[in-house]
C-alpha cells in the first residue's frame, strides 16, 4: 500500500517548476492534490548530482513537513545518487535507455549490460531503478522495455510505463501494460498526438508531436485506468506535465489531475 494507505499516489514531475523555492514548491504540489513529486537530480535544479547526498535529504525534510514526498527521482546514475536516495527515503531512480550511434541493437545489449551492473546497487541501497520509453533515440515501446529487464528481479529494476510514448509508439494500452505488467514499477500519464508539420505542396510529409492534456490525445486514459483497476494497481501515478503549451501549465496540471483522479477513483 502507498501513501496514505491509497492504493494511488500521485506524483507531479516538477521539472517546469524549477523557478519555485522549496517552500513554494510544496505548497503549490501539495495545494494541487498530488501526494508527492518526482524531482530531477540536474544541473540549475534543487538537487544536483554533486551536491545530492547533502541536499536530496534536505529538501525531502523540507517537502515532507508540507506533506509533500519525493516518491521518485530522474537521475543519471551512479552510486552517489543511489545512497542520496537511501538516505532521502526516495524508492526510486527513473532513467531512459538512449540509442547512440551504434544502433538499436548494440543499445538494447548495452542497456542490459548496465542494469545487470546496477543490482547490486539495487539490493545495497534499497532503491530500485525505472527505464522508461520515449520517442526518439531512445528505446521507445513496452516491448522493447521488457527486453531490457525480463531477466531480472523486478524487486531491483522496474518499467516506468509513459502512456503518451507507448501511444506514439502506436501501441494499445491494455497490449502495452500487458506486457510490462510483471515488472511495472510506476505508470506515467501524459498526453499528445502527431500533427503535420509542413504544407500539403510539400514533396514528403513531415510530422511533429504536440503535448495536450490528459483527455485530448492518442493515450485513452479511461482505457488504461480501467485495465490498472482491473488488474489491482497499487503504487505510482506520476503526472509528467508535458505540454507543448507550457505557458498554462499550471491550469492544465490541475484539470489532468482531477480527470485522472476521476477515473482511477470511480466506482466502476
Amino acid at each position: 500500500m502507498t501513501i496514505n494507505e491509497k492504493p494511488f499516489s500521485y506524483s507531479l514531475f516538477v521539472k517546469h517548476w524549477k523557478d519555485l523555492t522549496p517552500g513554494e514548491l510544496g505548497r503549490f504540489v501539495r495545494g494541487t492534490g498530488f501526494d508527492g513529486i518526482e524531482l530531477p537530480i540536474r544541473s540549475g535544479f534543487w538537487v544536483e548530482p554533486e551536491t545530492a547526498f547533502r541536499t536530496l535529504p534536505e529538501l525531502a525534510k523540507q517537502l515532507g513537513e508540507q506533506g509533500v514526498g519525493i516518491l521518485s527521482v530522474a537521475a543519471e546514475i551512479d552510486e552517489t545518487v543511489f545512497a542520496a536516495c537511501a538516505e532521502a527515503g526516495v524508492p526510486l531512480i527513473r532513467i531512459m535507455a538512449g540509442i547512440e550511434r551504434e544502433g538499436y541493437k548494440a543499445a538494447e545489449e548495452k542497456m542490459k549490460r548496465k542494469l545487470e551492473q546496477l543490482v547490486p546497487l539495487c539490493e545495497k541501497y534499497g532503491v530500485r531503478v525505472g527505464v522508461q520509453q520515449h520517442y526518439g533515440n531512445f528505446i521507445n515501446d513496452s516491448n522493447g522495455l521488457m527486453r531490457l529487464m525480463e531477466h531480472l528481479d523486478p524487486v531491483h529494476v522496474g518499467a516506468v510505463w509513459d502512456a503518451a510514448h507507448d501511444a506514439f509508439a502506436g501501441q494499445q494500452p491494455e497490449y502495452g501494460l500487458d506486457i510490462v505488467w510483471s515488472h511495472l514499477a510506476m505508470l506515467n500519464l501524459k498526453n499528445g498526438f502527431f500533427v503535420r508539420s509542413n504544407g500539403p505542396e510539400a514533396e514528403t510529409a513531415e510530422w511533429k508531436r504536440h503535448f495536450t492534456t490528459g483527455r485530448h490525445g492518442m493515450a485513452h486514459w479511461p482505457r488504461i485506468a480501467k485495465y490498472v483497476k482491473e488488474r489491482g494497481y497499487s503504487g505510482v501515478v506520476c503526472l509528467t506535465a508535458e505540454y507543448t503549451d507550457l505557458a498554462n501549465k499550471d491550469k492544465y496540471i490541475a484539470e489532468d489531475l482531477a480527470y485522472a483522479k476521476s477515473l482511477l477513483e470511480a466506482d466502476n
